[in-house]
C-alpha cells in the first residue's frame, strides 16, 4: 500500500452542479490526484484540491508532445455504491502508451490506489441517472523545462474527474475521410497519445460543418480500409453477424470494444475481427445485408450510426438498432449493479467521508 497524502478542500463546489443539466467537460470535482516522476522514480503521490497548474514555459510536453491520457467512468449502484468499470485495463493501456512515447511506466498498483482514493473522496459527484457517469481522466505529461529533442527526465501523472451526461442520445452521422489520416503503420495509432487527437481536430471540424457528427477514419495508404471513428471503435452487423476492424497497430484497443465483443459472443452472436473495406459496407448497404452499425467508447458509450458520408453520397445504415439498444441496456444494467456481473468487470469503491 502506498502512502498517499490527502489534502481535502475547504469548500466544495458540488452545490454549483445541476445533475439534470451537466455541461460536457466543464464541471470538475473538488480534488485531483498528482504524482511526480523525478530522479528516475515516481514519488510524492497526493490528492489535492482542484487548482490550476504552474509549469515552466519550456515544459517539454508543450513543445515535443510527450502527453498521453486515459478515459474511464464511475457509476452508482441502485443503492448508491460507487463502481469502476475494468480499471485495471486502463492502467495497462496507459503504460502501453507510455512505452510507445518513450515515457516512464507507472506502477499499476499506484495508478489504481490513487484512482480509488480520488473517486472515493469525490463520490458525491457521481450522477445517479442512468446513462450519466463520473468521467475520469488519468493523464501523464513531460513537465521538464528544456528545449531539445529527447525524452524528458521529469513527468507528472494526474487524475481529474468530471461529471457527464450521455454524449449522443440520437443516432449519428459519420464522414468517411479520404484526404486526412489518423494513423499509419509504425505510428502512434494504437497509443492514446494527445497528438493523435490534435491531428484530428481540423478534419472533424470540417466534417461537422458538412452536417456530420464524427469522422470515420480510413487507412493511410489506400483510404480503403476502415480503422475507427474519431472517439470510438466501430461495429457492423451484416447478415446477422458482427464484424469490427482488427487491431493492426493503428487502431486503439478500446476497453468498451473488448467488453462489447465479450457480450455479443456470450449472447451467441458471431463476431469477427478483420480488415473491412468501405466498399464492402457500401455493397452490403445496397443489397440490404447491412443491418446496423454502432460505435463504442468510454465517452460515447454506445453510439448508434445512422449513415456514413463517402465521396459525396450517404451510405444509409439503419434507423433501427435492436442489438445496439440491447448492448446499451445490458451495459447500463451491469454498471448499475442491477444485473449480475458475470465477467467480474465492476470494482466497488470505498467512499471516503
Amino acid at each position: 500500500m502506498t502512502d498517499i497524502q490527502i489534502q481535502k478542500t475547504s469548500h466544495s463546489n458540488l452545490d454549483k452542479l445541476d445533475f439534470n443539466n451537466i455541461p460536457l467537460g466543464r464541471s470538475f470535482t473538488d480534488h485531483l490526484f498528482v504524482c511526480d516522476y523525478r530522479d528516475g522514480k515516481w514519488q510524492n503521490p497526493r490528492i489535492e484540491p482542484m487548482a490550476n497548474l504552474s509549469i515552466h514555459p519550456a515544459a517539454m510536453a508543450l513543445h515535443y508532445g510527450q502527453a498521453i491520457f486515459e478515459g474511464m467512468k464511475a457509476t452508482l449502484t441502485k443503492d448508491g455504491k460507487p463502481l469502476l468499470f475494468r480499471p485495471e485495463m486502463n492502467a495497462k493501456r496507459l503504460n502501453f502508451s507510455a512505452e510507445r512515447l518513450g515515457m516512464p511506466t507507472i506502477s499499476e498498483d499506484l495508478f489504481l490506489e490513487g484512482l480509488y482514493k480520488l473517486v472515493g473522496l469525490d463520490a458525491k459527484w457521481i450522477p445517479p441517472m442512468e446513462g450519466s457517469a463520473l468521467y475520469i481522466r488519468p493523464f501523464m505529461f513531460a513537465d521538464e523545462g528544456f528545449i531539445g529533442m529527447r525524452a524528458a527526465t521529469s513527468y507528472k501523472f494526474m487524475i481529474i474527474c468530471s461529471p457527464s451526461g450521455p454524449l449522443y442520445s440520437a443516432p449519428i452521422k459519420l464522414f468517411a475521410e479520404t484526404e486526412y489520416i489518423r494513423a499509419a503503420d509504425g505510428g502512434t495509432g494504437a497509443a492514446k497519445a494527445a497528438g493523435n487527437y490534435a491531428a484530428a481536430v481540423l478534419p472533424t471540424e470540417k466534417a461537422k460543418a458538412k452536417g456530420y457528427n464524427q469522422v470515420l477514419w480510413l487507412d493511410a495508404k489506400e483510404h480503403k480500409y476502415i480503422q475507427e471513428v474519431g472517439t470510438m471503435n466501430i461495429f457492423f452487423k451484416i447478415n446477422s453477424k458482427f464484424i469490427t476492424p482488427s487491431l493492426d497497430g493503428s487502431i486503439l484497443a478500446g476497453i468498451t470494444r473488448d467488453s462489447v465483443i465479450t457480450l455479443l459472443k456470450d449472447k451467441g452472436y458471431e463476431v469477427t475481427e478483420r480488415p473491412i473495406t468501405i466498399n464492402e459496407i457500401i455493397e452490403s448497404a445496397e443489397n440490404g445485408s447491412l443491418e446496423e452499425a454502432f460505435g463504442t467508447g468510454t465517452a460515447v458509450f454506445i453510439a448508434r450510426i445512422e449513415s456514413i458520408g463517402y465521396k459525396g453520397k450517404d451510405i444509409q445504415v439503419s434507423t433501427e438498432t435492436p442489438v445496439a439498444d440491447w448492448v446499451t441496456n445490458t451495459m447500463n444494467a451491469i454498471r448499475s449493479g442491477s444485473m449480475p456481473d458475470k465477467f467480474g468487470w465492476m470494482k466497488e469503491v470505498e467512499v471516503i467521508e
